[in-house]
């Protein structure tokens, strides 16, 4: 039976999406009207609808197949809307979303309930109609509800940052399908990457904190050049090796911490807060710095060495533990412990103000995603907040890390460090987030 209102609904869709009106839609044109339409966070949606819809294999949409294509949504719709409206009166309310991320192991609570219903509700009623439902998910092919689930849970309405003090959460599904391991790879494989590319800062960083005693106006263009007569270009790479090698048990370590912390502070009914997950993942945190500490003391010496002053890791770690005893491993941890809450706190609080002001001014369409750019620019700023305020203890750190070691005195400018630890933690910070979200995808 002939819907005419569907079909004059579908026809101003489609004619939407045709932008250069030849009767069919293409991969690039679903691709930049799906952005037109606000659905920045469907990711590789334009390449699913096509798979689905493109019955003659031509690579492209007509009218008819279009029409098909969301007629057959619509139904598949319903049936996630049925299923979700446990009461049937026609409308999904907070308590009904709660019931189902519940139901596919993954724990929310009120608050984050209505976030979600407020990135569908265009009434105002905190309640989803049929209506509702339906058009803000038409063209996103997402097939049942712990699809729809894990799309709500990694959206901006409950993500809250790359913070390194809350980590993410995963739901049953995810960690069954080995998501959890995929991200962690991501972000290994990303930070790897990012430090080889910012290392040259990083050892300048760590040379100005531990050598600078005057201010002489010396820039960082000077430093990186005297790097460089003291033991080539290959010199600005110092300390890299162990500083990449140690993302991976730092990684795994913080998110088995981290789970067993959440555990331990909420059980099992609900999730946790904000603040609660910013305590579990600080300890989380602290437990992996603790484990790990050893590779950041080598790392100040390796970077701090002379050339051929060591042959290697190895042979590092062995005169450090010949020349300074074990206690050697373990100079600058208390610091090092008492830097990881003001930094995480203020990361935490920049980056949720900043990108929840965004959402609340600028926010357009169906979709709950700011985009990757706008995250890119909260997280590099929360990051640089977070360096500058915790940065005397890094500073205090890194001058006992190097304590015993035997460097040749340099004329460093101290008096630039702060600002330069904060660019490049930032840099780190963004070039990481943007990678790993790539990376993330990918796999």
């Amino acid at each position: 039976m002939e819907d005419p209102e569907r079909e004059q609904r579908y026809a101003a869709l489609f004619s939407q999406l045709d932008a250069n009106k030849d009767g069919r839609v293409d991969i690039n044109e679903l691709r930049e009207g799906l952005e037109a339409l606000g659905m920045r966070g469907c990711h590789n949606a334009e390449q699913e609808i096509l798979r689905a819809g493109d019955t003659d294999q031509d690579g492209q949409l007509d009218f008819d197949e279009f029409t098909r294509y969301l007629a057959e949504r619509e139904k598949r719709l319903l049936i996630m809307f049925n299923s979700l409206d446990r009461n049937n009166d026609g409308r999904i309310d907070a308590s009904e979303i709660q019931e189902c991320f519940l139901g596919l192991g993954v724990h929310i609570n009120l608050i984050q309930a209505n976030k979600i219903l407020q990135s569908m509700d265009r009434d105002g009623t905190l309640t989803i109609d049929w209506l509702e439902w339906r058009d803000h998910f038409l063209l996103n092919p997402l097939h049942n509800m712990e699809d729809v689930v894990t799309y709500w849970k990694h959206s901006s309405m409950l993500d809250i940052g790359e913070s390194l003090a809350v980590p993410d959460e995963f739901s049953q599904k995810e960690i069954r399908s080995g998501t959890w391991w995929k991200q962690l790879l991501a972000g290994g494989v990303a930070g790897a990457v990012s430090r080889t590319g910012t290392a040259p800062l990083d050892r300048l960083k760590v040379l100005m904190q531990v050598h600078g005693t005057r201010s002489d106006g010396l820039s960082m263009l000077k430093g990186l050049i005297g790097m460089i007569e003291e033991g080539g270009i290959r010199s600005l790479w110092r300390g890299n090796g162990i500083n990449v090698l140690k993302i991976a048990p730092e990684s795994a370590i913080k998110f088995m911490a981290y789970e067993q912390i959440k555990k331990l502070i909420r059980g099992q009914q609900e999730t946790l807060r904000v603040r609660e997950r910013f305590v579990a993942g600080s300890l989380a945190g602290a437990i992996a710095q603790t484990v790990i500490y050893p590779m950041e003391v080598l790392k100040t010496r390796l970077a701090l060495r002379r050339t051929g002053q060591y042959s290697g890791m190895s042979d590092c770690a062995r005169q450090i533990l010949r020349k300074e005893g074990v206690k050697a491993y373990f100079k600058g941890y208390l610091p090092n412990l008492l830097g990881i809450v003001p930094y995480a706190g203020i990361d935490l609080a920049v980056y949720e103000t900043l990108k929840n002001t965004w959402l609340q001014r600028y926010q357009t369409g169906s979709s709950p995603d700011p985009g990757v750019l706008v995250l890119l620019a909260c997280g590099t700023i929360s990051s640089t907040c977070g360096q500058i305020a915790s940065y005397p203890l890094a500073l205090v750190r890194t001058r006992m890390q190097a304590q015993g070691e035997n460097v040749l005195k340099s004329r460093f400018n101290p008096l630039r460090t702060c600002a330069c630890t904060a660019q490049i933690g930032a840099l780190i910070n963004a070039a990481t987030f943007y990678m790993a979200d790539t990376w993330r995808y990918g796999l």
